[in-house]
C-alpha cells in the first residue's frame, strides 16, 4: 500500500485524486521542520516536493522512498546523483506550468515597455496625461532574443510572435532547422543576438555550464538600453551585474521572477536598482498551472507503481532502465 508525503500542500484536485486511487495513502506536511520530515518519511514511500531540499541528509531517513515527484520544472533543490545512486526516479511536471510561466514573462516585458507601474503611481496622484508620464514603447517591431528554446522558451517565442517581436533564438542543443521551421531566426553565437537585442529573456535550466551566466560580461555585450527579463532561475543571474547595469543605465528595464537566494535577503542589490520589476518566484502559480503540475505528480506516482512511468517526465532516467 503505498504511502505518500506531500511536503506542503497541492492543488486540493491532485490530493482528491492520490486519496481516489486504490491502496494510496495520503499526508500532507504542512511543517517541514526536521522533526516533521523525519516522522513522516518513517513510512512514506512517494513525495510530491515542492521547495523542500531532497539531499543525502534527507534520503539518510526516508527508508522506504521509492520515487520524488517534483512539483515545477526545476529541481535545484534536488541532489539528483544521491537519488540515482538509491535507485530513486526523479520526476518533474515538463508541461504542466510552461504556458502560466510563459504569460509571465510576456507580463513583465508588457508592464516595462508601458510603464505600468509609473503611470498607475501618476494616477493614484492625480497627475494626468503627460504630466511626468514615463517613456513607452510597442513591443511590435522590436526584437527579442529567447535564450533556451525548451518548452517555455518555444513558447515565449510564439507569444513574442504574435506581438509582431522580430524573435531570435539562441540554444546550443537545438538545430538550427528546427528554429527556421518554427519560423524563428537563430544565432549561433549568444554575442551577435545580445548585440542585436532590445529584449533579452532568458529560459535555460540553471547547471554547471550555466550558473551565473548572465554577469557582466553577458550584460555589457547587450545592446545599450536593452531590457532584461528572467523567470527561469535566480542563479543563472550575478544580480551584483545586474544591478550595476540598471544604474548605470546601459541596461534600461528589467523584469525578473527569480533570485539567486529565496526569499529575496534585505541586502539583495535588486532591491534599490531603478527600473526594475519583481515578482517573488510566482510565474507558475496560477490556478490552472497549480492543478495541472499537482494532477502531474500524482500521474507519475501513481505510473511509478504500476511500471509505466512516463520517461519524458523522468530527469535521471538511467534509474528507470537500470530497474527494468
Amino acid at each position: 500500500m503505498p504511502h505518500v508525503a506531500l511536503l506542503r500542500s497541492v492543488h486540493p484536485d491532485a490530493i482528491a485524486a492520490l486519496e481516489a486511487e486504490p491502496g494510496f495513502t495520503v499526508e500532507v506536511v504542512h511543517d517541514t521542520s526536521r522533526e516533521n520530515l523525519q516522522r513522516a518519511m518513517e513510512k512514506a514511500e512517494a513525495i510530491i516536493v515542492r521547495a523542500t531540499p531532497i539531499n543525502a541528509d534527507f534520503l539518510s531517513f526516508s527508508p522506504k522512498l521509492s520515487i520524488v515527484a517534483r512539483h515545477g520544472v526545476g529541481y535545484d533543490a534536488v541532489d539528483v546523483p544521491e537519488l540515482s545512486k538509491r535507485g530513486i526516479p526523479l520526476t518533474v511536471t515538463a508541461d504542466a506550468n510552461a504556458l502560466s510561466v510563459a504569460e509571465h514573462a510576456l507580463m513583465l516585458m508588457l508592464n516595462l515597455a508601458r510603464g505600468t507601474k509609473a503611470f498607475d503611481a501618476n494616477t493614484r496622484a492625480f497627475k494626468w496625461s503627460s504630466q511626468d508620464a514615463p517613456v513607452t514603447w510597442d513591443l511590435a517591431g522590436m526584437t527579442v532574443l529567447v535564450v533556451g528554446f525548451g518548452r517555455i522558451g518555444g513558447r515565449v517565442a510564439r507569444l513574442c510572435k504574435a506581438f509582431d517581436m522580430d524573435v531570435v533564438i539562441c540554444d546550443p542543443n537545438v538545430p538550427m532547422n528546427t528554429v527556421k521551421g518554427a519560423g524563428f531566426r537563430h544565432v549561433k553565437a549568444l554575442q551577435e543576438g545580445l548585440a542585436q537585442a532590445d529584449w533579452v529573456t532568458v529560459h535555460c535550466p540553471s547547471n554547471a555550464e550555466n550558473r551565473g551566466m548572465v554577469n557582466a560580461e553577458f550584460l555589457a555585450a547587450m545592446k545599450p538600453g536593452a531590457r532584461f527579463i528572467n523567470t527561469a532561475r535566480g542563479t543563472l543571474v550575478q544580480e551584483q551585474a545586474l544591478a550595476g547595469a540598471l544604474k548605470s543605465g546601459h541596461i534600461s528595464a528589467a523584469g525578473v521572477d527569480v533570485f539567486w537566494d529565496e526569499p529575496v535577503h534585505k541586502d539583495n542589490p535588486l532591491l534599490t536598482a531603478p527600473n526594475l520589476i519583481m515578482t517573488p518566484h510566482s510565474a507558475a502559480a496560477t490556478e490552472q498551472s497549480m492543478r495541472r503540475m499537482g494532477l502531474s505528480c500524482v500521474d507519475s506516482i501513481v505510473r511509478h507503481f504500476r511500471g509505466d512511468i512516463d520517461l519524458d517526465m523522468v530527469i535521471n532516467k538511467e534509474v528507470i532502465r537500470s530497474n527494468r
